[in-house]
């Protein structure tokens, strides 16, 4: 029998000559490529995003079609939905997604709002439920999406739930684009905004991730291991002040934030294993 150990390195190892298969990794260097990108990509794109040769990109996107990851008109690429099937498994598998979900499906009942769950991985927030109501963004939002941390309100109280330097490295060495003409970038005025977020327990963002687009979150806190996750609602900023969607969204955002947190850690007692944040 194979000694387990040889099938579990840990992250810092590099794999063997033969371990590592250069392909898998081409085709995941594609991959991560459109997530960068908003718009389709010629093959000379992704070939300049990964640094592959044009006929290597080639040879990877005419596999991402035949699967049907990808499709293309002849010149343009794009993913397709069935991509969001590679998360799923593990989202829907980690606690945090079948916890989360039917909270949200109330909570945008009640609001009548667009509502999502994330967790904070490196420099970004990855969507892990979604309860949607409505389309107010330009871009299609559902398990899987990654945004950036610092430029929404999710990620704003997942970053408050870090130590206060490992906060600043992660701000200091991320991208932080304008992305609207409000949008914050110094990473003083994030760090103050952060830490208001972090004593308050909630954070309101208002169109510095995108015009028109306003967004209330709370954390989820696990009462031993603390911030686990992000809720939030979003609305359309054109409809109402700041201070009218406080009001009226962040009452029954915090008491869902907080159901929430209860009801990871009864998750973890039932099923005698914990969620993977």
């Amino acid at each position: 029998m194979e000694d387990d150990r040889a099938m579990s390195p840990t992250s810092s190892e590099s794999p063997d000559k033969e371990e590592f298969v250069r392909s898998l990794a081409n085709g995941l260097k594609v991959l991560e490529s459109f997530a960068e990108a908003e718009d389709p990509m010629t093959l000379s794109d992704v070939a300049r995003r990964t640094g592959l040769s044009r006929a290597a990109a080639r040879r990877m996107l005419k596999t991402l079609v035949h699967l049907d990851y990808a499709s293309t008109d002849g010149r343009l690429f794009v993913l397709t939905p069935k991509v969001l099937s590679l998360g799923v498994g593990f989202w829907s598998g980690n606690g945090l997604h079948d916890v989360l979900q039917p909270l949200l499906r109330t909570l945008a009942s009640e609001l009548n709002e667009s509502c999502s769950a994330s967790v904070l991985v490196g420099e970004e927030i990855v969507y892990i439920a979604r309860a949607h109501t409505r389309r107010i963004m330009r871009m299609d939002l559902d398990v899987g999406t990654r945004l950036p941390a610092f430029a929404t309100s999710m990620g704003r109280v997942l970053l408050g739930g870090m130590d206060e330097d490992a906060r600043r490295r992660l701000l200091d060495h991320a991208e932080r684009p304008q992305l609207t003409p409000v949008t914050r970038t110094e990473v003083d005025e994030l760090l103050e905004i952060i830490s208001t977020a972090q004593r308050a327990g909630w954070t309101l963002v208002d169109q510095e991730l995108e015009t028109g687009l306003r967004s209330v979150s709370a954390p989820v806190i696990h009462p031993e291991r603390g911030v686990v996750a992000a809720i939030n609602v979003s609305v359309s900023a054109g409809l109402e002040t700041p201070e009218q969607t406080r009001d009226r969204v962040l009452p029954p955002l915090r008491r869902a934030a907080e159901e929430a947190g209860r009801s990871v850690a009864v998750w973890e007692r039932s099923t005698g294993r914990p969620v993977r944040d």
